[in-house]
């Protein structure tokens, strides 16, 4: 059951992904704010009604949504709020939730040119229409307005803008000083590691973004601010938050040890290495799995510590 703590409440929304639930949260301020909204689904709904009753709630009362980043699990059910509610976030999630055909043609340019670097087999490239499977549990939505890092958030006067890319171009954490609680979509974790998903190159870019590398600068970032509390995007609340980043930043370094000695040993492309580091789930969770091998091989390259050919169609790595 939904209830008021420290001026919000958690909700637990359920997803049609193999996360499972997504938190979304109702925040009291000068503004009542939903920080996230969940998927685009029936059940979601529902489940979002439910809860805000619980609170003595409707989606009716809800004054503006602020969006940690554009992940359907996340950002969906804004289809079913009116369309004049306000709706605030990061500008790189602008071309995820209102998608014109031009980024979609981008979208599949950028695979169809990645995937023979990669040494992705052919037969695979029938999963760049898959890998936008997802969005059909997204919205259709322009943003009212856009947040940047130091922002203070309409009607959130006790609220910070952090900037966190890494697990998607467009994230942020909202931070509350005075108690230390950070608000931080899927940043960090109890549970698992996030994955720092592949991103085609943002607007006005010719590189794609490195996110692995990213997402570490990020974790670094929080290391900085005196958080407390950290109320995340799926899973328990985190109350040691600074010993879990650095628990995080040395576990994927030891995951990237673990693909520099097998480069040590023989040069590799990012297909082989992805079949070997996720040999049971490779096929059936294709777009994660290739997104986690380039992200370590992209920490590896920033470290210096490989070295890439790039001589024949598919890119050789070796140590």
């Amino acid at each position: 059951m939904a209830e008021w703590k420290d001026g919000l409440a958690k909700l637990v929304i359920p997803t049609p992904f193999s996360v499972g639930d997504v938190n979304v949260y109702v925040v009291k301020g000068e503004r009542l704010t939903l920080v996230d909204v969940g998927p685009k689904t029936e059940e979601a709904w529902e489940a979002l009604n439910a809860q805000l009753k619980d609170l003595h709630l409707s989606p009716e009362d809800i004054e503006q949504v602020v969006l940690t980043h554009h992940h359907p699990d996340h950002a969906g059910l804004l289809d079913f709020f009116p369309q004049t509610l306000d709706v605030y976030g990061h500008r790189n999630n602008q071309r995820w939730l209102h998608r014109t055909d031009a980024f979609l043609k981008a979208h599949d340019e950028f695979y169809y040119d990645l995937f023979p670097r990669c040494g992705i087999p052919e037969q695979y490239l029938s999963f760049i229409d898959l890998m936008k499977k997802p969005l059909s549990f997204s919205c259709s939505r322009s943003l009212s307005g856009e947040l940047k890092e130091g922002d203070i958030p309409p009607g959130l006067d006790s609220w910070t803008v952090i900037e966190t890319p890494g697990h998607a171009q467009s994230h942020i954490g909202l931070f509350r000083e005075k108690d230390g609680v950070f608000i931080g979509g899927d940043h960090l974790l109890a549970h698992i590691s996030p994955n720092p998903l592949m991103e085609p190159p943002l607007p006005g870019k010719t590189k794609r973004p490195k996110p692995q590398v990213q997402y570490n600068e990020s974790l670094k970032k929080l290391l900085q601010l005196p958080i407390q509390l950290c109320y995340s995007g799926h899973g328990d609340n985190i109350y040691h938050v600074h010993e879990l980043i650095e628990k995080r930043l040395v576990r994927q370094h030891e995951r990237a040890l673990h693909v520099k000695k097998w480069l040590e040993e023989e040069s590799l492309t990012v297909f082989e290495i992805c079949q070997r580091l996720f040999p049971t789930v490779y096929k059936k969770e294709f777009s994660l799995t290739i997104s986690e091998t380039i992200a370590q091989l992209d920490y590896l390259h920033a470290l210096g510590a490989i070295s890439i050919n790039k001589e024949g169609k598919a890119y050789l790595f070796s140590a």
